[in-house]
């Protein structure tokens, strides 16, 4: 594969993304407009399962803040395109940004100048994990500004416990409110430092929707935040319903005696990824 190959590749990984939501995240949203007791939410949510539909039919963007585009990356110390990876993916963001197109959301932090493509200083930001082998995943995840301004991050003492945790999540996701365009997922770290606890977040929010954490108590939690939320009478983008929140994942990581960060990443309903693997001796398998 030459690069001009491998930057067609992101760039159809970052197209279906930005233009068709995962069928995972659709059936979810079908379910909750089945199960929402109010005729608001019950609005809201065929309103945006038609706009999905739309997008898909038309390949136009789902929302219209297209978002900032995150790459989590496990390539093999084999894989024979290592060294174009990064020149590809902005080569496949820029050409994005022209032609599906998408929004410009990458600004200096302190003049407030837009770039124009995309593309800035850490931005879009690549996660880069080495592995055996010559293959690489590529995971693609966007998010707007709504949601990513719904970010928190919290320092426990250590003696703190899961139900602390508990309230820190339950209590954010009731003042963010309609700010993160619920129906949400809701990523939670625990643990690592600050930077990571939000990075696990972040990284919860890949896990299948529906699918529970191994650990049977960080399981319980989950489910526990899930019930409480769409009690909370948020509902559909902040209007009213029993659908505030589509899931919560919980990630840990080891810590700090002294430490015990909890960081939150919310995702609004648009839940746009992809997955690709790229096979070192050549093909690709579209993953999600």
């Amino acid at each position: 594969m030459k690069l001009k190959e491998l930057d067609e590749l992101i760039f159809e990984l970052i197209k279906k993304v930005e233009t068709n939501l995962p069928e995972e995240v659709v059936s979810e949203i079908k379910k909750a407009k089945t199960k929402e007791k109010t005729e608001t939410g019950k609005k809201i949510l065929k309103s945006i399962l038609q706009n999905i539909e739309i997008a898909r039919d038309a390949k136009k963007p789902i929302c219209q803040d297209t978002g900032t585009l995150t790459f989590f990356i496990q390539m093999g110390s084999e894989f024979p395109l290592r060294d174009k990876l990064k020149k590809a993916l902005l080569n496949a963001v820029e050409k994005a940004t022209r032609e599906i197109p998408l929004r410009s959301n990458t600004v200096d932090p302190i003049t407030n100048k837009n770039t124009g493509n995309n593309i800035g200083n850490y931005i879009p930001y690549i996660d880069l994990e080495i592995t055996e082998g010559k293959d690489c995943e590529i995971t693609l995840l966007v998010k707007g500004g709504g949601s990513e301004n719904m970010s928190a991050l919290k320092m426990f003492n250590p003696t703190n416990t899961l139900e602390d945790i508990k309230k820190f999540v339950i209590n954010h996701i009731v003042e963010a409110a309609g700010k993160p365009c619920p129906p949400t997922i809701v990523g939670v770290g625990i643990g690592g430092g600050a930077d990571l606890s939000l990075k696990i977040a972040k990284k919860a929010l890949l896990r299948p929707l529906g699918e529970r954490h191994p650990n049977r108590e960080i399981s319980r939690l989950e489910r526990e935040i899930i019930e409480i939320a769409n009690k909370t009478g948020i509902g559909p983008m902040g209007l009213g319903g029993k659908t505030t929140v589509l899931d919560v994942h919980i990630e840990l990581a080891h810590r700090h005696p002294a430490s015990l960060p909890v960081g939150i990443v919310m995702q609004c309903w648009a839940h746009r990824y992809g997955k690709i693997r790229i096979y070192g001796e050549g093909g690709v398998e579209w993953l999600r």
